[in-house]
């Protein structure tokens, strides 16, 4: 029983911590646009000749 007095609060630290981290991506701009990079390297570079 004396380990749930730990485990519990470790449990939501840490996941306060992810959640912090997941927002901190989120504001910046890490999950903006997930479509465009594969379609990117598929499109042809006309300038490079």
């Amino acid at each position: 029983m004396a380990a749930l007095y730990l485990l519990i609060p470790v449990s939501l630290i840490l996941g306060a911590i992810a959640l912090g981290l997941f927002l901190y991506a989120g504001k910046k701009g890490q999950f903006d646009d997930i479509e465009g990079p594969k379609y990117r390297m598929l499109d042809d570079d006309e300038d490079d000749k």
